[in-house]
């Protein structure tokens, strides 16, 4: 087990709304998942995963419990999930992962933020293949064996393993498997009782690129800007 190279994610601007837009990410994550599999958390590993991660970004439970009652409603809003995927300055490739009722609002939407910021929306398939989907599990590492855990998850899909941190700094311990293998390894890591922070799914960046910091920040400002758009529920990009 070593360490996990982690592309940037987040930006070095701090951003007054930034607990709104997880709790607007969780709500729509909590919709599609309802959707797929139904409101009850034993029958849906996804919604399951999903109220994980709430709890991971501190999501009050009265706000949790509301979404869940608001995506069993027949009116409830479908989204379609959509990636997009496109180049930043100085070739830094980005995927963008929204979930829309729009699709049509979104892509201009998307499309602006890339062209104001000095980048451009690609066609499908053109960056993808710079990065892999995987299954991405955070757990703390109080009381953790990590070298018999490893040996032990490998068998359940585990593909890599290594220390992390989180958004302030906190030490976790990051397991990855492909995203074929994310259901058999949630089953074991929830079997097992770890101290699961959160599991999802990312497009992980096979070939990081370096760029020097005033650089860097130019293509930070449009992933910032991509993040903040209502419709977008992550970014992911190959910035070292």
């Amino acid at each position: 087990m070593g360490r996990i190279f982690e592309t940037r994610k987040a930006t070095m601007f701090a951003r007054w709304d930034k607990m709104a837009k997880a709790f607007t990410r969780v709500a729509k994550d909590i919709a599609i998942a309802v959707k797929a599999g139904g409101p009850q958390m034993e029958n849906n590993p996804a919604l399951r995963r999903v109220l994980q991660n709430a709890r991971a970004v501190n999501m009050p439970k009265d706000k949790i419990e509301a979404a869940i009652k608001r995506a069993s409603g027949h009116d409830q809003t479908s989204y379609d999930v959509v990636l997009y995927e496109g180049y930043a300055p100085h070739g830094v490739a980005v995927v963008v992962e929204s979930a829309t009722d729009n699709v049509v609002r979104t892509v201009a939407n998307v499309r602006m933020h890339f062209k104001s910021h000095g980048g451009n929306l690609g066609t499908t398939g053109s960056v993808a293949f710079q990065f892999q989907r995987m299954g991405v599990f955070r757990l703390a590492p109080t009381g953790l064996d990590l070298e018999a855990l490893e040996l032990d998850l490998i068998d359940h899909g585990l593909e890599e393993m290594g220390e992390g941190k989180g958004e302030k700094g906190e030490p976790q311990v990051i397991i990855r498997c492909p995203f074929a293998s994310f259901g058999q390894l949630q089953a074991a890591i929830e079997e097992r009782k770890l101290p699961l922070i959160s599991a999802d799914s990312e497009y992980v960046a096979q070939t990081p690129v370096e760029l020097p910091e005033d650089q860097a920040k130019e293509v930070l400002e449009l992933v910032d800007a991509l993040e903040q758009d209502e419709d977008v529920q992550r970014v992911f990009h190959n910035l070292a």
